[in-house]
C-alpha cells in the first residue's frame, strides 16, 4: 500500500467517526487488517472497501453546519464538551487542539469533518501558540486549559514532592500563557474560558489574580466569572469556574442571566441502565479491599474511602481516576456488591446524551473512556452559559462592522446538535 492510499484510509475513518472495531465490522476484516490499513503495512485496501467508507463519512459529514454564522476553535478540546453548545447556538469550529490521542480519537468519532472543510486538528497547541497566526482566524476562543496544576489533589501531591505548581509548573503552567499569546494575537472579539473551582483559592488567590490580569490588564478584555454548580442539569455534584471575556467593553454580558433549571435537580435513577454487564460489578477482592480502607480511615477521625449511591441520590464529583476502582462513585446493587457506573451512563452524567439516549460514540476502551468523561465538561451547563453568551456574540459582531448571522437572531430555529446525528 503506498502511502497516499494510506493517507487516505486513515482520513477516511476520522471523518467516519469509527474506532477500529466498528470499522472491523463495517467491512468484515480483522482489527489487526485494519490497524495495518491505517499504518500503510500489508495488502493493498480493497476498493470496494474503501468507497465502503468513504460513503459513511460522507453521509456522516452531512451534518457539518457549514453555513454556520460564526467561527470558534476548541483548545484543550478534551472529548468537545465545549464544542458541543456553540455548534447548537450556530458556530462552527473551525480549529481543534487536543494533545491526547485517545482523546482525540472520541473527538474525531463525534465531529466528523468533510475532506474539502477548512478544520485543523492540532496535538500540541504550543507550536501553534509560538507562531499564532497559523491558528485560523475566529470570533470565539473556547479553552478547557488543563486544571491539575490548580486543582487541590494536583497541587496537594505535588506539594508532598517539593514539585513546583500553578504558573511555576514547567510544563502544564505555562499553557495559560500559550492561550494568552493566541488571544492576544487573534484579538477574537469572544472568549469562554473553564477550570477547577479551586482555580480562585490557589496559591492564596495570587494565581487567579495573574490570570484576570493578564486577560483584563494585559489584554484589556471585559471579562466575568462564575462557579456554577452542575447540580440543577445533572445528578452529579461537580462545581467549575467559567470565565467569559468580550473585546469590547459595552458588550453587556451578566451571568446573573443564567437560567437554571428550577427544583430539586435530576437523580442518579434517570441515567442509570436497568440492566447491566456483570463485569462492572466488584470483586469480591476489590470489595473487601475497599471497605478495609474506609473502616481504617473512619476510626482515625477522617472521612476517606469509597461511596455508594442509589437512584435517589446525587453523587460526587466524577473524576479521570475513577477507572482504577470507581470508588468515588459506587452504584448499590442490594443483594449484592457495588458496581462501578459504565462508560455510557457516565456519559450521561456528564450530559453529553440525554437519558436512555445512545447516541455519543465511544470508540475507546473502558479505561480511557472514564478518564475522558472524569476530565470532560458537563455539557448542559456550557449550554446553559452559551445561550446567555449567544446575543453578545451576535452584538460584538455587529460592533465590529460585520454582518448579524442569521444563526444568533432569536426565535430563528437552531442547527442540530451533531453530536446527536446518527
Amino acid at each position: 500500500m503506498n502511502a497516499h492510499t494510506r493517507t487516505e484510509f486513515a482520513d477516511l475513518m476520522d471523518r467516519a467517526g469509527l474506532g477500529i472495531e466498528e470499522a472491523s465490522t463495517l467491512l468484515s476484516v480483522s482489527d489487526r487488517s485494519i490497524r495495518r490499513y491505517i499504518e500503510g503495512a500489508g495488502s493493498r485496501v480493497d476498493p470496494l472497501k474503501l468507497e465502503k467508507l468513504r460513503q459513511v463519512a460522507n453521509e456522516r459529514c452531512k451534518h457539518q453546519p457549514e453555513g454556520a454564522g460564526f467561527r470558534f476553535i476548541d483548545l484543550f478540546a478534551g472529548i468537545g464538551g465545549l464544542r458541543v453548545p456553540f455548534e447548537e447556538i450556530g458556530g462552527r469550529c473551525v480549529f481543534t487542539a487536543e494533545w491526547d490521542r485517545y482523546s482525540r480519537e472520541t473527538y474525531k468519532a463525534n465531529f466528523p469533518e468533510p475532506a474539502d472543510s477548512e478544520h485543523l486538528f492540532a496535538g500540541d497547541i504550543r507550536p501553534f501558540a509560538a507562531e499564532p497566526e497559523k491558528v485560523p482566524s475566529h470570533d470565539v476562543l473556547l479553552a478547557g486549559f488543563p486544571c491539575q496544576p490548580f486543582s487541590i489533589a494536583g497541587v496537594s501531591k505535588k506539594n508532598s514532592l517539593g514539585r513546583p505548581h500553578g504558573f511555576l509548573c514547567d510544563t502544564q503552567g505555562t499553557l495559560f500563557y500559550d492561550l494568552a499569546k493566541i488571544i492576544a494575537h487573534h484579538r477574537p472579539p469572544a472568549f469562554l474560558l473553564e477550570n477547577v473551582k479551586n482555580l480562585e483559592r490557589h496559591d492564596g488567590g495570587k494565581t487567579f489574580a495573574t490570570i484576570m490580569h493578564v486577560l483584563r490588564t494585559e489584554l484589556g478584555y471585559n471579562v466575568s466569572h462564575r462557579v456554577i454548580s452542575s447540580t440543577p442539569w445533572v445528578p452529579q455534584k461537580r462545581e467549575r469556574i467559567f470565565i467569559v471575556g468580550f473585546r469590547n467593553p459595552e458588550i453587556a454580558f451578566d451571568f446573573d442571566r443564567l437560567a437554571v433549571p428550577e427544583g430539586d435537580g435530576p437523580k442518579l435513577g434517570a441515567i442509570l441502565d436497568p440492566e447491566v454487564d456483570p463485569k462492572y460489578t466488584l470483586t469480591s477482592h476489590l470489595w473487601r479491599y475497599l471497605q478495609g480502607y474506609k473502616e481504617k480511615h473512619q476510626s482515625a477521625g477522617n472521612g476517606f474511602g469509597y461511596s455508594l449511591f442509589g437512584p435517589k441520590d446525587v453523587t460526587r464529583t466524577l473524576s479521570a481516576r475513577y477507572y482504577k476502582d470507581g470508588s468515588e462513585i459506587l452504584i448499590d446493587q442490594p443483594g449484592n456488591r457495588p458496581r462501578r457506573l459504565t462508560p455510557r451512563e457516565c456519559a450521561r452524567l456528564m450530559g453529553f446524551e440525554k437519558p436512555g439516549q445512545t447516541k455519543f460514540r465511544i470508540p475507546v476502551s473502558d479505561t480511557q473512556a472514564y478518564r475522558q468523561f472524569g476530565n470532560a465538561v458537563v455539557v448542559p451547563v456550557v449550554r446553559a452559559v452559551a445561550q446567555i453568551m449567544k446575543p453578545c456574540i451576535g452584538e460584538a459582531l455587529l460592533r465590529d462592522g460585520r454582518a448579524f448571522p442569521d444563526a444568533l437572531q432569536a426565535g430563528l430555529p437552531l442547527p442540530e446538535p451533531r453530536i446527536a446525528a446518527e
